[in-house]
């Protein structure tokens, strides 16, 4: 999907307009509320933008012998809810309203596993590689369509919610950017480590 228009989310927890591609690597939410919005970042082959890479991943069809790293990550079982690539445009993998395989052994707030209340963005890129324009503000354009229907609450990184294993989004994202981007007169939202 490209920002034309102001974004919508629908009762099925599905981007209006957008691409959705569905993952089989998603089940049923436990009885919770969807509170926090989790920031990741990808690219398949590393470093490589535009391909296919993260589609297949997320879809299962990964070629193990189409690249030497896929050979480590072929059986993975992960998705995210939305993928945005360099130029802006949103791919849906899954539904809002169930739960994606993104966060892994997590922690927010003394709350585990937090697949189970979060929704899972990756912004097509790496740790050390800024990230574009259309990224940031596909990115805010979605975060505020979420916001309008889930009663979100906080913005992590994948490495505020687990420190020991995962480094995303990296240093290159610029979080003051991203939250400046949101409406002021919504409820104050935080990413871990800041006061609130």
């Amino acid at each position: 999907m490209r920002i034309d228009s102001p974004m919508r989310i629908d009762a099925g927890g599905l981007l209006v307009g957008g691409t959705y591609v569905p993952s089989p690597n998603c089940d049923p939410r436990p009885a919770c509320e969807i509170e926090l919005l989790v920031i990741h970042n990808i690219s398949l082959p590393p470093g490589q933008f535009g391909g296919d890479g993260v589609w297949r991943l997320f879809t299962n069809t990964l070629d193990a012998g189409e690249h030497p790293y896929y050979q480590d990550i072929a059986g993975l079982k992960v998705s995210a809810h939305f993928f945005v690539r360099r130029d802006g445009e949103i791919i849906q993998f899954v539904p809002c309203l169930s739960r994606a395989w993104h966060a892994g052994l997590s922690s927010w707030q003394g709350h585990a596993r937090c697949n189970d209340f979060s929704i899972g963005i990756e912004l097509e890129g790496g740790d050390k590689i800024p990230f574009a324009d259309a990224q940031y503000l596909a990115l805010d354009e979605l975060t505020k369509a979420l916001r309008e229907v889930y009663p979100i609450r906080g913005i992590a990184g994948h490495s505020d919610i687990a420190p020991q294993r995962k480094t995303d989004p990296g240093p290159c994202f610029d979080w003051m950017r991203y939250l400046a981007g949101l409406p002021a007169e919504q409820s104050p939202i935080r990413r871990i480590g800041e006061n609130i």
